[in-house]
């Protein structure tokens, strides 16, 4: 079961877990990514994050397909947030259940490094002097 989301409200992680958690697997995997306070020493006062829905959604779409088949993964969830989001705020959650723990881990990274590298989502921060466009997936 594959389980895709762009929204434009918080992200739970109970949600997602409870979505990937699967029968058939002895490992499930939960990433977590969080707006942090700062970027290279500046203060972050807040992030806006924008997508591109369709292509956003296919891509990662994709990405899950790819890991279900290579780690034989029962269950991938995607769930990535756009709109304006406070420090601590949740911007994205990977969940992955897989039938052994290693491959949870393998599967889960995979998605998250290649999210960063493929999906339409960009990024503006804002510091307490301006805000700059930035990819949010560099």
């Amino acid at each position: 079961m594959i389980n895709i989301e762009l929204k434009d409200e918080p992200l739970s992680v109970e949600e997602c877990n409870d979505l990937a958690v699967s029968p058939t697997a002895g490992g499930t995997v939960v990433f977590v990514g969080t707006v942090r306070d700062q970027t290279k020493g500046k203060k972050v006062t807040h992030l806006e994050f924008e997508a591109y829905k369709p292509m956003a959604i296919s891509e990662m779409r994709k990405i899950a397909e790819q890991a279900a088949e290579k780690w034989q993964a029962a269950h991938v969830v995607i769930h990535h947030r756009v709109g304006k989001l406070d420090i601590t705020d949740i911007a994205v959650i990977i969940a992955v259940a897989t039938p052994h723990r290693k491959a949870a881990f393998e599967a889960c990274e995979y998605c998250i490094d290649t999210l960063k590298e493929t999906v339409p989502i960009w990024k503006k921060e804002f510091f307490e002097d301006g805000a700059v466009w930035v990819a949010a997936h560099p």
